[in-house]
C-alpha cells in the first residue's frame, strides 16, 4: 500500500480524499493556488505545496506544476478528484512516465471514454443504444446550425472534454444554435483547454440516471446500482438520490450489465460512471462515461456501505475487489443536496464573499433513525472565490425509505446555517417540499417546468404557518420575560407579559392566547382554530431554534427584526411580526413602501468580469437582445434587454470587475 499520496485538486473533494487516506493510514499532500492558501484541504493535509496563481489554468490544471509538487514531496500516487486533470490523458501518461501511480483508470481508457465524441462511437460499436447526434468536429457556428437542422431541434451543444455543466447549451432554433456554439466553445477552452464541440438530439422529458462501476486490475467488474440525477439547473445537478424511484429491478439489472460491458470493452479499472438518458417507457440511451469519481458518489456509498475512494486507492495499489456482484445490495435510500454559492432569488447567479456564518448540521446518526453526512471544503470565516466552482458543500441524508430520507434532508436543510453570501439552500428546501418531487415523477425539465419564472421563494401552507405562529408566540414570550427582567420594571415580571397576541406572516394574521407552564406553552388560536403545544429550550440571541410543536420537530433559523423575527424554514424566508391586539390594529393601517424603479437600468446580477459588450451608446435595442456577457465562476452569463429602448450610457469596460447591482447600462 502507498505511504503518501498527492491530491491534485481542491475544495470538498480534496478534503473527502484526505479523510479516506487518513482512515487507511496514508499520508496526504495538498496543492494550492494563491487563492487557496488558507483553504480547508490545505489545513487537513499532512503537507501542502504552492502551485501558482489563482486562475486554474495557471495552477491546478498545469501538469508541470503538479509534477513538481510530486517530486518535492515524494508522493507515490496521485488522486485527481473530479474536474481539473481528472480525465486528462496527458496527465495520466506523465504520472506513468514518472513511475507514480494514478488513482484512476488507465490512460487508454481515459482517451477512449473521457472524450465524449470517441466514447459515443465506441458505445455504438459495442451495441449500446446512443442518442442521435453528430460526433464529428464542427468548424464554426454556421456548420453547427446546419447540423442542428439535420438532427432536428431541440439539440444539445456540448464540449467534448466537458463536465459539470460547463460548455453545454440547449438550442431550440438557429439563433440559439449559433449563440450556444460560440458560448460552449469559449467556456470549453477556458475550463478544459479543449474547445471541440459536438451536437446531439435533446430528448425531451428525460430522466438522468447513471450507473456506478468499479473494476480492479484482475478482471473483476461490478456495478453499484444507480443514482437519479434529474433535478438539474443549467445542465448541472442540484439534487441526487440513490436508488432511482423510477427503475424496476429488470431495468436496473440491464443498465448495470450494459455499463459493465462498456467498461470491459475499454479495459477499464478504478471507479467510473456510465450515464444514461431514460425515457418514460424505461428505454435507456448511453450518454457518456465519466472516467473519474463523480461529485454525487456519497449517495452510492450510503446505500451500499462501500467507500469508493478507498477502493480506488486499493485498486491503484494492485489489490483485488473484496466483493463480487452478488455481495452488493441496496440498503435504504440516500439524498444529496448540493449547496452552491448561487443566489436563487437572482436566477441562481454566482455569489462570492466571506462566510460570516457556516454551521452545518452534525454528521452521523440522527434522533429519527437516519444518517447525515456533509462533504465540504469551506469553514466559517473562509472566503468563496470567483475563480472556482461555486459549490460550498454536499449535504447527504440516509433513511430506511425514500420518504424517510427526504424528511431527514428537510430537517437538515432547516438546520444548516449559512450567512454572508447568496446560496441555494432555500431552493433545495423547496424541492424537498415539492409534491412532484415527493411523488418521484421528475425529469430533467423539473426546474424549468416548476419554476418557469425563476425561484421566487416559497408560500407555506396554512398548517405550517400556524405551527410557525405558535412557535413565534412562545419564543416572543420568552424574549418578553427576558426584557422585563433586564429592565427591572417589576419583581414579579411574568405577570406583566401579555397572554393575547396576533402573529402576522405571509399575509395571514393569527390571533391567539398563550398559556405557559414550566414545560412549555399551550397556544390557543382564536375562533375555534384549535390549540398547539410548544416545547423548546431556545433563548433569545440563538440563531437556531429547535422546537417541538404538538410533538413534531420544527427547526427555525431566526433573527430579530423590528416587531418580530425573520424566520427561515422549508425554503421560505418570512417576516413574522408578533403584535399586541392594539398594535395589530394599527399595523393594518400602515401603507406599504414601494420598491425603487430600476426599469431604465441594467444592473449586474452577480460579481464577475465584463467579457463582452454587444451594444453601444445610442443604439436601439429590443426585448431579448443580448446586451453584454459577464463571466463568473467559470460560466459565461449573457444579460439581455427586458424591453425595447435606447442605450443612453455604458458604465462598464471590457475586462473590468463588476459587483452585484453595479449599473452596467442606462437607458433613455
Amino acid at each position: 500500500m502507498f505511504e503518501k499520496i498527492l491530491i491534485a485538486n481542491r475544495g470538498e473533494i480534496a478534503c473527502r480524499v484526505i479523510k479516506s487516506a487518513r482512515k487507511m493510514g496514508i499520508k496526504t499532500v495538498a496543492v494550492y493556488s494563491d487563492a487557496d492558501r488558507s483553504a480547508l484541504h490545505v489545513q487537513m493535509a499532512d503537507e501542502a505545496v504552492h502551485i501558482g496563481p489563482a486562475p486554474a489554468n495557471q495552477s491546478y490544471i498545469v501538469i508541470d506544476r503538479i509534477m513538481d509538487a510530486i517530486r518535492q514531496t515524494g508522493a507515490q500516487a496521485v488522486h485527481p478528484g473530479y474536474g481539473f486533470l481528472s480525465e486528462n490523458m496527458k496527465f495520466a501518461q506523465a504520472l506513468e512516465a514518472e513511475g507514480v501511480a494514478f488513482i484512476g483508470p488507465p490512460s487508454g481508457a481515459i482517451e477512449a471514454m473521457g472524450d465524449k465524441i470517441t466514447s459515443k462511437k465506441l458505445a455504438a460499436e459495442a451495441g449500446v443504444s446512443t442518442v442521435p447526434g453528430y460526433m464529428g468536429l464542427i468548424a464554426d457556428a454556421e456548420e453547427a446550425v446546419t447540423i442542428s437542422r439535420e438532427i432536428g431541434y431541440p439539440v444539445m451543444i456540448k464540449a467534448s472534454a466537458g463536465g459539470g455543466g460547463k460548455g453545454m447549451r440547449i438550442a431550440w432554433n438557429d439563433d440559439e444554435a449559433r449563440e450556444g456554439f460560440q458560448s460552449s466553445k469559449s467556456e470549453a477552452a477556458s475550463s478544459f483547454g479543449d474547445d471541440r464541440i459536438f451536437i446531439e438530439k435533446f430528448v425531451t422529458q428525460p430522466r438522468h440516471i447513471e450507473i456506478q462501476v468499479l473494476a480492479d486490475r484482475h478482471g473483476n467488474y461490478v456495478y453499484l446500482f444507480e443514482r437519479e440525477c434529474s433535478i438539474q439547473r443549467r445542465n448541472q445537478k442540484v439534487i441526487e438520490e440513490a436508488p432511482s424511484p423510477f427503475l424496476d429491478d429488470a431495468t436496473r439489472k440491464a443498465m448495470g450489465e450494459q455499463a459493465v460491458a462498456l467498461a470491459r470493452a475499454v479495459d477499464y479499472t478504478s471507479a467510473g460512471t456510465v450515464e444514461f438518458i431514460v425515457d418514460g417507457e424505461r428505454n435507456f440511451y448511453f450518454l457518456e462515461m465519466n472516467t473519474r469519481l463523480q461529485v454525487e458518489h456519497p449517495v452510492t456509498e450510503l446505500i451500499t456501505g462501500v467507500d469508493l475512494v478507498e477502493q480506488m486507492i486499493r485498486i491503484a495499489a494492485g489489490e483485488m475487489l473484496p466483493f463480487a456482484q452478488v455481495d452488493l445490495t441496496i440498503d435504504g435510500w440516500a439524498m444529496e443536496s448540493r449547496l452552491y454559492a448561487e443566489d436563487p432569488y437572482r436566477n441562481f447567479l454566482p455569489s462570492i464573499g466571506r462566510l460570516t456564518r457556516y454551521r452545518p448540521p452534525a454528521e452521523g446518526p440522527t434522533p429519527t433513525g437516519g444518517i447525515l453526512r456533509n462533504d465540504t471544503g469551506v469553514y466559517e470565516g473562509g472566503e468563496i472565490s470567483m475563480y472556482y466552482d461555486p459549490m460550498i458543500a454536499k449535504l447527504c441524508s440516509w433513511g430506511a425509505t425514500r420518504a424517510a430520507a427526504i424528511e431527514e434532508m428537510r430537517l437538515a436543510l432547516d438546520t444548516f446555517e449559512v450567512e454572508g453570501i447568496g446560496h441555494n439552500l432555500p431552493f433545495c428546501s423547496a424541492v424537498m417540499e415539492h409534491p412532484r418531487f415527493n411523488s418521484g415523477a421528475i425529469t430533467t425539465a423539473f426546474i424549468a417546468e416548476e419554476y418557469p419564472e425563476g425561484f421566487q421563494g416559497v408560500t407555506l401552507p396554512e398548517a405550517t404557518l400556524k405551527r410557525v405562529a405558535a412557535a413565534a408566540a412562545a419564543m416572543n414570550r420568552v424574549a418578553e420575560i427576558r426584557r422585563t427582567r433586564i429592565s427591572g420594571r417589576m419583581d414579579n415580571h411574568e405577570r406583566k407579559v401579555g397572554d393575547d397576541w396576533v402573529v402576522s406572516t405571509q399575509g395571514q394574521d393569527f390571533a391567539l392566547h398563550i398559556r405557559a407552564d414550566k414545560g412549555g406553552a399551550t397556544v390557543e388560536f382564536a375562533n375555534g382554530g384549535g390549540a398547539m403545544r410548544v416545547e423548546s429550550d431556545w433563548v433569545p440571541g440563538q440563531s437556531l431554534a429547535r422546537l417541538l410543536v404538538d410533538g413534531e420537530p420544527l427547526v427555525l433559523k431566526v433573527s430579530r427584526i423590528t416587531g418580530g423575527y425573520r424566520v427561515r424554514l422549508r425554503g421560505a424566508d418570512l417576516k413574522v411580526h408578533v403584535f399586541t391586539p392594539r398594535q395589530a390594529e394599527l399595523a393594518a393601517l400602515m401603507p406599504e413602501k414601494a420598491p425603487p424603479d430600476t426599469s431604465k437600468l441594467l444592473l449586474c446580477p452577480m460579481p464577475g468580469l465584463m467579457m463582452k459588450l454587444s451594444v453601444e451608446e445610442g443604439q436601439e435595442v429590443f426585448e431579448g437582445q443580448a446586451l453584454c456577457t459577464v463571466e463568473a465562476m467559470k460560466m459565461e452569463n449573457i444579460l439581455r434587454a427586458e424591453r425595447r429602448g435606447v442605450v443612453k450610457k455604458i458604465n462598464a469596460e471590457i475586462g473590468g470587475p463588476l459587483a452585484v447591482d453595479d449599473v452596467i447600462m442606462e437607458f433613455e
